[in-house]
């Protein structure tokens, strides 16, 4: 052992601490060298070893900060290094590593940053190394930027120089096994209980439903939670970059990307999924977000019988998704007229839901919106629910309502035919009004 360390010192400095670590992680990764042992096997026998080459250092820390040496120890050799600790805490849902020296996380909607930090650019890189070979991926300088999966689903990308300026950067988005229900997005304020029975109605309808928003906004929890609606008879096919969604049908069909070999082939997109989906018996297609020419594959597929669709796409606001689906529609490589784009878009599109992050971190539907059709070039939308911010508190919590505008949707008959009568009160009709138009009837 390194001679700066004395045996059997009580009193050792954050140095030689650091010391002793790295001690502890080489010697070990060198008796644990070509062992072939199972994953279990494995952790059993690094932390059996990491015992005795404690005990042949004759040292007597105390108990608390040997424990977190052995920490440490272990996370580096069996986890992420010094991230390990944010992957276990349930309240993050985000860890951003920007370099070796700045670590943050997101916690409650807010970025906060952390004390961790790596020794180096190579630690960073070790980390991302021990993420992506698993997996069968690369990154180099070649391929500087990867998308890869944790074992336990959650998304991560990686990025290097020469393309990352500042030290490689690792992205994790946190996968959470207990996934959000309806009626805690309800408790939360994310949603009202009408608008969550309308929303049930608009599924179970099969009508086609585009969830818009930014980044980190909630989308794919959302995707998650209106997904539950679909009745456990119908076959659901699902499509995704990074398999995030988790549905709790029995007949479910989950389909992943595939990027390309070391050679530069084999790559399966999200466009080649859609295509070969539409021959796989479909009731339901899903898709985890559009982001170019399947965009086009995915309207064609609505609008020829695959109704009760589902997918996400990044925009702020229900006009900005229209104009997006145009543009990534374009991307397919056909030079459509703007105008038969949109009748695309209006015929195969019923509703928007625009989910958005707000400035103090909460999560919340921010509009339903009915496609309505078309009015000359331009497609018409109509707010059947929306969020009024009225004002921000001292604490900076945003105040506002989520309520009806008072529009029924102009497809309110296709949810009757389903059997799926709603109340007049869900889009805002007071008992007064209600009473009303019953005496006019009559």
């Amino acid at each position: 052992m390194t001679e700066d360390i004395v045996a059997g010192s009580l009193d050792l400095s954050a140095q030689d601490l650091g010391k002793l670590r790295h001690y502890l992680i080489d010697t070990i990764s060198n008796e644990m060298d070509g062992e072939s042992s199972s994953p279990e096997k494995r952790e059993g026998k690094i932390k059996q070893c990491l015992n005795d080459v404690y005990t042949r250092t004759n040292l007597q820390l105390p108990e608390t900060v040997r424990e977190e040496i052995f920490k440490e120890v272990l996370d580096e050799l069996l986890g992420y290094g010094p991230i390990q600790t944010l992957l276990e805490d349930p309240d993050i849902t985000e860890v951003m590593v920007n370099g070796p020296q700045n670590v943050y996380i997101e916690c409650g909607g807010q970025l906060i940053k952390t004390p961790i930090t790596f020794e180096n650019d190579d630690h960073v890189l070790r980390i991302i190394d021990r993420i992506i070979l698993p997996l069968g991926r690369r990154v180099d300088a070649d391929s500087p930027a990867v998308d890869a999966r944790l074992p336990d689903g959650s998304r991560v990308n990686a990025i290097i120089a020469p393309v990352a300026i500042d030290g490689p950067s690792i992205t994790i988005r946190k996968f959470h096994k207990d996934k959000l229900s309806i009626s805690q997005l309800i408790e939360y304020g994310s949603i009202t209980g009408g608008m969550a029975e309308f929303l049930r109605a608009c599924v179970i309808a099969r009508l086609n439903i585009i969830i818009s928003g930014g980044t980190g906004s909630g989308k794919t929890t959302l995707l998650n939670v209106l997904s539950s609606f679909i009745p456990e008879k119908e076959r659901i096919i699902t499509i995704e970059d990074s398999a995030e969604l988790q549905l709790q049908q029995a007949h479910v069909v989950r389909l992943e990307t595939k990027t390309t070999n070391v050679e530069g082939r084999g790559a399966v997109t999200i466009r080649d999924l859609v295509r070969n989906s539409l021959r796989m018996r479909p009731d339901r297609i899903i898709v985890g977000e559009v982001r170019g020419g399947e965009t086009l594959d995915m309207l064609q597929a609505m609008n020829t019988g695959h109704d009760g669709s589902l997918t996400t796409v990044h925009a702020n606001s229900p006009r900005d998704t229209i104009s997006r689906l145009e543009t990534l529609t374009l991307m397919a490589g056909f030079d459509l007229p703007h105008k038969v784009i949109r009748q695309q878009i209006s015929s195969a599109i019923d509703l928007i839901v625009q989910q958005s992050r707000l400035n103090d971190g909460s999560r919340k539907i921010t509009a339903i919106t009915e496609v309505a059709g078309m009015e000359g070039d331009t497609v018409v939308l109509t707010d059947v629910f929306r969020f009024e911010q009225t004002n921000i508190s001292p604490e900076g919590k945003v105040i506002g309502e989520l309520k009806p505008t008072g529009i029924r949707p102009l497809f309110s008959p296709r949810l009757e035919a389903a059997g799926l009568k709603l109340g007049p009160e869900v889009f805002g009709a007071s008992i007064a009004d209600v009473f009303t138009s019953n005496r006019q009837r009559r």
